[in-house]
């Protein structure tokens, strides 16, 4: 491999290649793209949350601009099937078909020439409804089958998984037993750009091509052309600059199908562009979890078992490919976290209600979990009247373990748990804060003091994937590289960048092995076109896959670089090296990529007879040795202070210490863990969309659902530790979602910390001033030690 000497290769905090054009407004978005003859296409939304249509009318004359969902009799319902034991199938319809069960819903498709014209025609769409009762409450709708979402189904229940391992005999150990119920709010996933997508019939391509602000275009391919019922191979998607998709691009939308229908019956141009109100209405389709815990530990603080229960509110529609089975596989699955004990007892069930339905937002069902987790093991600590710190340091699974199989069977890669804790102790400077909690504030505000901890399965495949009976399993991701004349490097990949920098990262990578400039190397991808097949960028996964493709594609041509390299010299090949983007040979001569890339493309008569004649261009896959996921892992640590007088909460110190293996460009990770931790402030104290009893959704606009601005987020000092997975290349390790991950945890831990003295114990996200300021009136302000 090329030990580059210029900086740019991996650990090289190398700025964005791709941040130029879009700091000067040179993107290309789908809102964007403006084509000939092109349509603007609108939805008559349902405005109640369960109810049968009765009738459907549109004005006389307007057939071709209004549109039902009989109008379209090629489109195939999506059908998300899994092999998940007790899962159940649901039905969805490009455009409501019978029932409606979601405020939000699209019902009609209308096109006109601007998008105002097409909501026009909207207004003037007339629809009978039946009401229904509307399942809200997910506890209410499984317990109670009378009124049922789907109503071929005998409950609403999409599934209900089981795990038990070693619970009872290591729950009888106990001398301690805590139990939390523990809730988490329903949130919308708010990315910059929404969703959308532009759909023309390319006649001399003889395709369906559609532009698409898709994190996963190769899946969405491979959808619209199932779903369509036509060859894959007469679909093309592009995914042009994409603003932000955090998971909530990663699926086939109705609408998707809607517009590429009317591509295909009237060979025109039509784009759909979401706004915001329908992302807030229609999209509200994350985190929402209940978890009810009851752990068993030592009078030490031992964690030896935990047994849960664990609702997931799972809305209407299991969606495709990523079906309503994957959050509560991840609830099940890493609910343990970072812990080792022994013992271990979970039902989830996933319930079916009239919300939108469900799909995986960044961190994937771990978010939930991590702040069951950590509130728990704050609550232990608390039990055995012990240091919340020294509890969760003494659980963590230690360096020496590892690689670990942890209770849930999870295989823990490499890592120092305890040390990241440690650091994020130190770094805070718990003592300094100590001391203001002792003092007191002058303003009255209380300081706290939290931690939390956690572990990200990365890069999960095909193993993983199987177990979760998802209609498509991921594999190998691909890459294809090809140098060109003059020596620069053409990379293509199959993910797509949607903010993670990957155009620059994977040039780092291209650079670490051939030593061309990142300046040289130009990173395709988003196309099905011209990129070759990979499953997208999701569970943190690009990186690893596709840049492990890319290294192994780079490292295919070294040998016919130096055979090239070494006729040109006249050398014997075999003593002959590749370093820093030269063949090297006896005496120190050298023959530059330049020189090699001239004689295979343009000077022919200058190449060995032996030549290998798959030339400068090369195709390889990739999959990890273990594909059961790359553990990355941190330990945030935060200091607030909390007025009990207005109920609000001030982030004053935030620490974050992670390891995520090899780094390829510590700048790019930062950001990333930066972005994390903004949503996950939103999670913790923010954001939340609330359902009234008809199921109407309560915020549809920013000015009711409230998220984190820049003065909402402190300053995030993050620390690196690096432990490279012995089963990936490079060791490198994904995280792009674990910044979203801890915060939650970490900042109610620390509120906990500073109501203590008051009885108080906040267990709900958001933590809004109205829901702490109830907390303190039910404990009537008193501090316990005072009322003692």
């Amino acid at each position: 491999m090329s030990e580059a000497k210029s900086g740019q290769g991996v650990g090289a905090r190398l700025p964005r290649k791709e941040d130029s054009r879009h700091l000067h407004g040179r993107g290309t978005f789908v809102p964007d793209i403006i084509l000939p003859g092109q349509r603007e296409v609108a939805f008559f939304r349902s405005p109640v949350a369960h109810a049968r249509i009765t009738g459907l009318r549109r004005p006389a004359g307007s057939e071709g601009r209004i549109f039902f969902r009989d109008d379209m009799p090629e489109v195939k319902a999506i059908v998300a099937p899994s092999s998940l034991p007790t899962f159940k199938l649901s039905e969805q319809h490009h455009l409501a078909h019978g029932k409606v069960r979601f405020v939000g819903e699209p019902i009609v498709c209308c096109v006109g020439r601007t998008r105002a014209e097409a909501e026009d025609l909207a207004e003037q769409v007339e629809v009978d409804f039946d009401e229904l009762p509307a399942l809200i409450d997910a506890h209410k709708a499984r317990l109670d089958p009378t009124v049922r979402i789907h109503e071929e189904w005998d409950d609403n229940l999409y599934l209900t998984l089981s795990l038990d391992n070693g619970f009872e005999a290591e729950s009888k150990k106990a001398d301690v037993v805590v139990k939390r119920q523990i809730d988490l709010a329903r949130q919308s996933m708010n990315p910059m750009e929404g969703k959308g997508t532009l759909a023309v019939w390319d006649d001399r391509a003889n395709q369906l091509v559609l532009y698409s602000s898709s994190q996963t275009p190769h899946l969405l391919r491979i959808g619209i052309a199932r779903f369509l019922g036509i060859a894959e191979e007469k679909v093309r998607v592009i995914a042009p600059d994409v603003g932000g998709g955090f998971g909530y691009k990663c699926i086939v939308f109705p609408e998707d199908l809607c517009v590429a229908w009317l591509a295909l019956r009237y060979r025109k141009p039509f784009r759909y562009i979401e706004d915001r109100r329908e992302h807030l209405v229609a999209g509200a389709n994350s985190r929402q979890h209940h978890y009810n815990l009851t752990a068993y530990a030592s009078k030490e603080g031992r964690l030896l078992a935990l047994d849960a229960e664990v609702t997931i509110d799972g809305g209407a529609y299991s969606n495709w490919p990523f079906t309503i089975g994957l959050e509560p596989g991840q609830a099940t699955g890493n609910l343990p976290g970072p812990y080792d004990f022994r013992g271990y007892r979970v039902k989830t069930y996933c319930v079916a209600t009239n919300k939108p339905g469900f799909l995986p937002y960044r961190g994937v069902a771990r978010t939930g979990v991590c702040f069951a987790m950590e509130l728990m093991i704050d609550a232990i600590a608390r039990a055995v009247d012990k240091d919340p710190y020294e509890v969760r340091r003494m659980n963590l699974v230690r360096p020496d373990q590892m690689p670990y199989d942890n209770v849930a069977r999870k295989h823990y890669d490499s890592g120092d748990y305890p040390r990241a804790l440690e650091m994020a102790r130190d770094k805070l400077d718990v003592e300094k804060w100590r001391e203001r909690q002792k003092k007191g504030e002058p303003d009255g505000r209380i300081i706290g003091i939290g931690f939390a901890s956690y572990c990200e399965q990365s890069a999960h495949g095909t193993s993983v994937f199987a177990a979760w009976g998802l209609p498509m399993t991921p594999g190998y991701d691909q890459a294809a590289v090809r140098l060109t004349a003059g020596g620069g490097l053409e990379v293509r990949v199959g993910v797509q960048s949607h903010g993670q920098g990957m155009e620059t990262t994977m040039a780092q990578l291209a650079h670490q092995v051939l030593g061309i400039d990142t300046a040289r190397v130009q990173v395709v991808h988003g196309d099905t076109g011209t990129t070759p097949f990979s499953t997208g960028t999701y569970a943190s996964r690009s990186i690893v896959m596709s840049g492990g493709a890319v290294v192994n594609a780079c490292k295919a041509l070294i040998p016919r670089i130096v055979r090239i390299g070494a006729h040109l010299m006249q050398a014997p090949e075999a003593e002959c090296r590749f370093e820093h983007g030269a063949v090297v040979g006896p005496g120190g001569k050298r023959s530059t990529l330049a020189d090699i890339t001239e004689a295979w493309y343009m000077r022919p008569e200058r190449l060995p007879a032996d030549v290998d004649t798959q030339g400068l261009e090369a195709s390889l896959a990739f999959k990890p040795k273990r594909d059961t996921g790359a553990f990355s892992y941190a330990s945030h640590a935060v200091a607030v202070a909390v007025d009990t007088e207005t109920g609000q909460v001030e982030i004053l110190d935030y620490v974050v210490v992670e390891d995520c293996g090899t780094l390829v460009n510590p700048a790019v990770v930062e950001h990333q863990a930066i972005g994390g931790i903004a949503q996950g402030i939103g999670t913790a104290i923010y954001e939340e969309q609330q359902y009234d009893a008809n199921g109407q959704p309560n915020a549809s606009t920013l000015a009711d659902y409230v998220i984190p601005g820049p003065t909402e987020i402190p300053n995030i000092r993050i620390f690196h530790l690096e432990s490279p997975s012995p089963y990936t290349e490079l060791g490198i390790k994904g995280m792009g979602e674990g910044g979203a991950i801890a915060p939650p945890a970490v900042i109610f831990n620390a509120v906990n910390n500073a109501l203590d003295p008051y009885g108080v114990e906040v267990r709900e996200t958001p933590l809004t001033p109205e829901k702490l300021l109830e907390a303190l009136e039910k404990a009537k302000l008193v501090p316990k030690r005072e009322a003692a």
